[in-house]
Order: C-alpha cells, then structure tokens, then sequence
C-alpha cells in the first residue's frame, strides 16, 4: 500500500473513532443530565451533583472542539511558499522586549538577530525595546550592532513599550522576541514568505515557544528524558489546530507581524495583561490571518522556580479571560461560528482546573460522608459511563502526536489546579488585576519549591486515602465489584496527586547553564600535539567531547590540565580555552572560556542557533511505576 494511501486510511479511521467518541460522550452526558442528578437527597447534593455534571460537559466540550478540529486538519495548514522572490522581502524591525531582564540575558538574543539571515540584510532593523531606559542596555545593544529604544516611563507595560517603539520605527514587517528567546540564524527566511503570497490577508506568524532548558515538569519529576516541555502541547498542536477556524493565539514572541494590520487595530492594545492574544484576537476581527506555523524556530527559558511558574499562568489565565471580555470574542458577528465556539472553548480551559477540583473531591463527599452526588446504579454506569470513557481515552491517543496522554492532562492539572481556580473565579466575576510581574528566568543554584506549596495538595491526598479506607471497610465480594467504579476514581485522583507532591516537593537546580546535545566537529590541541573530536555536549560554561578512534588517551589531556578546542559548525567557529575536569574512556570534559569576544558570539551560536535535544514526544515505554519508583530512587540517591 502506498503511503497516501496509508495515510488517508489511518485518518479515516481516527476520524471514526472520534465520531463514535463523540457520539458515546454525547449520550452519556444526556443520561447524566436527565435521570441522574440526586435532586432529592437534599440541597447540598443536588448542588454537588449539577457542578459535577457541570463539570464533565466542559471538559467533554474542550475534547470534542479538539477532534473537530484534528478532523479539518487540512484547513489547518498554509503550504510554505518556496517560490517567494527574493527581491521581494520588505524591509523588517526586529523588536526585542525588555523590563527588567539581566543584560547578559539579552545579550545572547540580541548576538542571535545579528545573524539573521535575510536577501538583503541592510533591511533587518534590529530594536532592543527598553522600558527602564537603562544605559548597560543601551552599551550592550550598541556594542552589537543593534539599536536600543528606551524609555524613562511607561505605564503600560509591553503594549507601552512596543507601541512606542512602532512610533518611531516604520519598516513593514515588525518581528517580536522576548528577552530570553533566541532565533535561529533562518528565522525571518522561513517566516517572511508567508506574507508574500498572493491573495492572502496574513496579519500575524505565530512560530512555536520552544525552551532548551528543562521545563519544572520535566526537571522536578525527574522526567527530563520522557516527556516533552508542558507547552508543546499548546504550541506544537492546539494553536496549530486552531489555524481550521482562524483563532491561532499569538504567544508574545517568535513572531512576525503586519504592521498595516497593526496599525489598523490601533497597535498593542492595553486594559488587558497578555496584550500578545488579544492582539492576535483583535487582527482576526478586522479580518486579518493569524497563522501558527509548526516549524520551531527559536528557543528560550523556562520558568525556574514554582512561584514563578504559578505567578505566570496566574497571568495568562486573568489575561485571556481579560481579553475575551474585552472582545465580545464569543458573541461578536465579527468572528464566525466556529472562532466564536473557540474561544468559548479558550475561556473554558482555565475552569478545567475548577473541573479538576472537582473531579478529586467528588468521590471523596460519597466514599468518606455519604454524600450521593449521582443517582444510578451499577448497571446503568457500565452501559452509558464505561463506552463513553474507553472512547474518549482511545480518541485522545489519536489526539495528539504523542506530545500529550490523557494520563498527562490529568497529571499537569491536577498540579495546577489548587492555584488557579480562584483567580479564574475572580477574573470571571470582574475582578481584574491590572498589573503583573515579569516571570521571573534568571538560573539559580536553588531549590525550585518550598514546602508551602505541597499544602493543597497533601490534604487532597489525606482527605482521598481516608475515602478509599473507609469505603473498602468491610467490604467483600461482589460489594468490591459494585464499588468498583468509584475506587477506580479515587486511584485515579490519587496517582495525579502523588506526582503533584513530587512536583511541588521541588528539587535542587545545580546548574547555571543548561547542557545542550550537539554533535559538532572540534580539534583539541595540548602539548603541541592536535587530535579530532566530535562534541556531545555544549553549555556556555562547558563541554564534553569524544577523542576520535584510533588517538592515544594518553597524549589527552588529564584533569587539572588546561588545552585549547576550536568547535566549527557549517556557519560559525569558536576558539575556546579549556580545563580539563574529566579524562577517560576516550571521553573528555572540560570547563569553557571563548578566547575572544568574535568566539563568544559565535560559541553561543553553536550553543543555541540549532534544534535542542529535549524530548518532543512522550516515551511510550514509560508507566506509572517507572515513573513514580524513578522519581523516589532518584530523591533517595540525593539524599
């Protein structure tokens, strides 16, 4: 069978499951509405019982938008234009937005944006846009090459301070970094030609938020290997699949924007704190495509610490239900049907995690003080609740590309979710919160969590084994088989909430630069001999390099000695003063020091202007055990 063939079968088929997984969800949730909430077992009961009702249709909603949209995925992609004119790309300003950031932050960004490719590199304008006006910033922008665009006020964070950089710029094509994310030396080549092609009204190029550093979920679960950084799966598949109904989300950075279209808008808007989606949002009103393209193209810094973490998505859950507000983006005829169920379905999202709440405490009301939250028997929940349950399971791994499981979903929200559902609450009832802090990125050698933080989450886990204890006492027999179902629940929850304290358990950050895996050619000389090499790892403090077969390890050098390694890629060349900290096995590592400031700029491009070796898929060879026994051998051996 040819593969087109094969594809368009494997498609078919997954389209089917999500029919029918739609079709089992649809049922079961008409049989829960209609014939199972305990309106007689009280007040508190029926209350219980609507929310937990409530609560299974919008997540069932979120899950059937999704496959609706993986079902049109033809719709969700623009082909690249490979026959774009070369004397056709526009002049470009390249923004790069700072608050408060470090100076040595920025530098490796603003050395990035120099390499920019482009046909004609006079007209890439390179802007470092400051709001605190700061004069090392300034120094260090001017020293590279670039332009800096500060200010001494801004009251309006960095809608203001973009803005104002639009006041004084004026090339058509404006390209968005944050402070930390660094752009591949083909950034503009691959995103340029979007807006080139004929009979497209493109706005807005979303490319996707990669990270090179471990994310907390990654790093705190000890899951650096397995899992991919928590959000590819909103970058790399859920704004990916929005492009169906022109509601792809600008994320802030790694972005081009039309400035006509920006203009027509009135600019970065305020009165909201993710100015970046509600821009996107205020282009597709006026007409405009955002797209999200899904090849990465630049790569930047995770959140470090828990607090910070919880602080940003504080801001991004207060922010999109801001700007949904501030759009009328459900009700507006501006939008059409399916954008205005999307964004119904963004403004949802950030109830999950009430949802998830929920779906915790509920088993625990029934199994530790008998309060019936669903009125059905054994029978009925195996003929509605278990096909709609094994379909939904089976539809999410068909859902995404093995970015995200459903196991996963539960995982990641379960740790959110104690820290967020008020904030939504308030958000939604009228009570903004105008300002925030910039997520703070800065690497320390730190513990990434308190003990604080596991508070929420370890009554959650006394409060669900006092549940399963008391509602296993006494029971034998087929009275285990009818409770079956709820003690299935409750280890459910239970396993979410595990992984959650070794998340919030924290863990000892050791490194100031992150490794990078990178294979490139390198020469060592020491002693007046030279030998080849081949990298297997670069940070900007370090590097670990593989003698070349056949050389004496003996003639290497040993620890303590210090040697010099030129690393030479296709585009770059860095001379590097090294000191040796391990010898052995055909295998060197050294401490790094570029010999010049040309070497630095080029080592930091070896370093970072590639794709990074951090998981993008799930390993599907991991389970619960591996993943929970790994984590405590793990916290074991440190201690």
């Amino acid at each position: 069978m040819k593969t087109d063939d094969r594809r368009t079968d494997d498609r078919r088929r997954r389209n089917v499951i999500f029919i029918f997984a739609i079709a089992s969800s649809a049922v079961y949730l008409s049989w829960r509405i209609f014939f199972t909430i305990p309106w007689h077992e009280g007040i508190f009961s029926a209350a219980a019982g609507v929310l937990l009702v409530l609560a299974e249709l919008v997540t069932a909603l979120g899950s059937a938008e999704l496959m609706v949209s993986r079902m049109r995925e033809k719709d969700c992609f623009i082909p690249f234009p490979d026959d774009a004119d070369p004397e056709d790309f526009p002049d470009v300003d390249v923004f790069i937005a700072t608050h408060n950031e470090p100076a040595d932050l920025l530098y490796k960004t603003v050395n990035a944006c120099t390499f920019l490719e482009y046909p004609d590199p006079a007209k890439v304008h390179i802007y470092v846009c400051d709001d605190g006006g700061r004069e090392e910033v300034r120094e260090m922008a001017e020293h590279l090459g670039a332009c800096c665009i500060g200010m001494t006020q801004n009251d309006h964070a960095k809608s203001g301070n973009y803005n104002h950089a639009l006041s004084v710029t004026g090339s058509p094509l404006v390209a968005t970094f944050d402070a930390d994310m660094i752009p591949r030396r083909n950034f503009l080549m691959r995103t340029v030609p979007y807006f080139l092609i004929p009979d497209v009204r493109m706005g807005l190029l979303q490319t996707p938020q990669s990270f090179y550093n471990q994310d907390l979920f990654q790093f705190n679960l000890y899951a650096e290997k397995g899992i991919p950084n928590e959000q590819d799966f909103f970058s790399r598949e859920i704004n990916l699949l929005r492009n169906a109904t022109n509601t792809a989300a600008y994320t802030g950075s790694n972005t081009v924007i039309l400035r006509s279209a920006l203009e027509e808008i009135g600019g970065f808007p305020y009165g909201t704190v993710t100015e970046d989606f509600e821009t996107s949002l205020r282009l597709q009103k006026a007409g405009y495509i955002t797209y999200a393209a899904p090849e990465v193209l630049a790569a930047g810094l995770s959140a470090t610490t828990v607090g910070s973490m919880v602080g940003q998505r504080i801001r991004w859950a207060r922010g999109v239900i801001q700007s949904i507000q501030n759009t009328n983006a459900v009700f507006t005829r501006k939008l059409s049907l399916p954008a205005r169920l999307s964004y119904l379905n963004a403004w949802l999202y950030w109830w999950s995690f009430l949802c998830r709440m929920i779906f915790i405490l509920a088993p625990v009301l029934f199994a530790l003080w008998d309060i019936r939250l669903v009125e059905c028997g054994f029978a009925e929940l195996l003929i509605f609740w278990l096909p709609a349950y094994l379909m939904s399971r089976l539809a999410m791994e068909h859902l995404s590309t093995n970015i995200r499981s459903a196991r996963w979903s539960q995982i990641i929200d379960t740790i959110l979710a104690p820290y967020l559902v008020l904030p939504v609450a308030m958000e939604s009832f009228g009570i903004h919160k105008k300002t925030f802090r910039v997520t703070d990125k800065k690497k320390r050698r730190e513990r990434t969590a308190t003990f604080r933080y596991l508070i929420p989450h370890g009554i959650l886990i006394g409060l669900t084994l006092a549940a399963i204890i008391r509602f296993v006492r006494g029971k034998y027999g087929m009275a285990l088989v009818y409770s079956s179902v709820i003690l299935f629940w409750l280890g459910y929850n239970l396993m979410g909430l595990v992984y959650a304290v070794f998340f919030m358990a924290g863990r000892e950050s050791r490194r100031i630069s992150d490794r990078i895996g990178a294979r490139e050619k390198a020469e060592i000389r020491f002693g007046g001999l030279c030998a080849d090499a081949m990298t297997e790892d670069v940070s900007e403090e370090g590097i670990a390099l593989r003698i070349s077969e056949g050389d004496d390890m003996s003639d290497m050098p040993g620890k303590g000695d210090r040697f010099e390694i030129t690393v030479r890629t296709e585009h770059y060349r860095a001379d590097l003063y090294a000191l040796c900290v391990y010898a052995g096995n055909g295998r060197i590592a050294a401490v790094v020091e570029p010999a010049d400031e040309t070497g630095r700029r080029s080592w930091l491009q070896i370093i970072h202007d590639r794709e990074h070796s951090l998981p993008r898929e799930l390993d599907p060879w991991m389970t619960v055990y591996d993943e929970i026994s790994q984590n405590i051998l793990a916290r074991r051996k440190k201690r």
